[in-house]
């Protein structure tokens, strides 16, 4: 069994700036720079075969390259006690017909529609303890945030090991744009 998402990695130049917010609140366990991403659709638990047909179904998704850029800070859930922090995307069709086609791949290859409605995110951080004013104060600080656009030329096919220590990442495949 492997645990997969599907996902767009970031430039760069993007990770070290998100990198540089990074820090300065209280009891937020940070993700490390070289794991940010765009997940686009988190799978799950996976058999091989099941695996083997969601990528034959993630082979077929065309796509243009598009260029996006993160805009925006939040956290999760909306309401009650934060536990993710993270960098919005601004509105972007391309990003969300490529999500769709990728959704429909993963259906079609056998895997379970997702019920979560697409909310693209990074996550910055996860939240255990954290004092809701130096939240509020990290989101104020950072509310600004818009990176540099950056073109979108290729998605992962990713799988995730969880540990004590966080998940770790490994590309399990890489699907490239039509152009």
């Amino acid at each position: 069994m492997s645990r997969l998402f599907v996902a767009v990695d970031l430039p760069v130049p993007v990770r070290e700036r998100l990198a540089l917010m990074s820090c300065g609140l209280a009891g937020a366990r940070w993700v490390p720079p070289e794991q940010f991403h765009l997940t686009l659709r988190f799978i799950g638990d996976i058999d091989k075969q099941l695996q083997d047909r969601v990528e034959d179904g993630l082979e077929e998704v065309r796509f243009a390259p598009f260029s996006m850029r993160l805009e925006g800070i939040g956290f999760f859930p909306p309401r009650g006690r934060p536990n993710v922090l993270w960098v919005g995307v601004a509105k972007n069709p391309e990003l969300q017909q490529l999500q769709k086609r990728i959704e429909a791949a993963v259906v079609k290859g056998g895997g379970e529609r997702d019920p979560r409605k697409f909310h693209p995110h990074i996550t910055l951080a996860r939240l255990k303890e954290s004092p809701q004013n130096w939240i509020g104060r990290f989101l104020q600080q950072n509310s600004l945030y818009i990176s540099e656009d950056f073109q979108v030329r290729e998605f992962h096919l990713y799988s995730s090991v969880l540990s004590r220590n966080g998940a770790k990442h490994f590309v399990e495949r890489s699907f490239h744009c039509i152009g």
